[in-house]
């Protein structure tokens, strides 16, 4: 059960504090409890992957990491830090140090990719980080192999290409947690393999941690850590790709064998 690997995890990292520790969360909108007793800690370096029918809650948990989404309830650390303490600069000062691909990849449709990916350097100046602004763009285009990219609009790139920039925006702030929503939701099966790909490479680069929610169970195979299932707003089951596949709960084995 979770509880018992979550324990397992712990002793894995012991000494360590976790990058993003969950503890009984709660949201609900109006009698819609989307999240009843959430628990969840990730430690630096994981990816971990969270799975779930389709309006079960898993966008809506993100957007609390984030800040994006208020909980009801239970507590949400990041980097050690209590999300619902944070002011209005504290927060925006943390979320410097995360980046969020959107499912939609959300491009700015009036602005060339050069702007699209120079905007979260001009909207953070407080951060630090070295290289002149088309240093920054062209390495994050190198990293997902657009380089010849920069000058169109969204409108000209394919759905794959889309994904590509959109990741290439969310780590040109040099982020230590990565939060994908759905990252292959629309894509056909190479190009997701490709994102996959990609995903799994930039995380090596870079050393961040992520949280990846995804129905891809192909996805979830090849980049995964750990797999957490929501269901009935909680951490229902949690555990490697091959310890799921092969779990006798109905609601997990018809997840996996749909």
């Amino acid at each position: 059960m979770a509880t018992e690997l979550n324990s397992a995890a712990d002793q894995k990292v012991t000494g360590k504090e976790p990058v993003i520790e969950i503890g009984h969360l709660k949201k609900a909108f109006g009698d819609n409890v989307v999240l009843s007793d959430f628990n969840l800690k990730i430690y630096e370096g994981e990816n971990v992957v969270v799975m779930g029918k389709s309006g079960i809650g898993k966008t809506i948990l993100i957007k609390c990491i984030i800040g994006l989404v208020k909980p009801d309830g239970g507590l949400l650390k990041v980097f050690g830090k209590d999300i619902s303490k944070l002011n209005h600069q504290e927060l925006d000062d943390m979320r410097t140090r995360i980046g969020f691909v959107f499912q939609s990849s959300a491009l700015y449709d009036s602005m060339t990719v050069r702007q699209n990916l120079e905007f979260p350097l001009r909207r953070h100046r407080r951060k630090k980080i070295t290289g002149t602004l088309d240093e920054l763009v062209r390495e994050a285009l190198h990293n997902v192999g657009l380089e010849n990219t920069i000058d169109l609009m969204p409108s000209e790139l394919s759905g794959g290409m889309r994904k590509r920039i959109g990741i290439a925006r969310s780590l040109i702030l040099k982020p230590e947690l990565v939060l994908y929503d759905e990252p292959t939701t629309g894509l056909d099966p190479i190009t997701s393999e490709e994102i996959t790909r990609l995903i799994m490479d930039l995380q090596q680069k870079y050393k961040t941690t992520a949280i990846i929610i995804t129905h891809d169970t192909v996805m979830a195979r090849e980049a995964a850590n750990r797999i957490v299932f929501l269901w009935k707003g909680i951490a229902y089951k949690e555990g490697t790709y091959d310890e799921l596949i092969h779990d006798q709960d109905s609601e997990i084995k018809h997840f996996f064998t749909r």
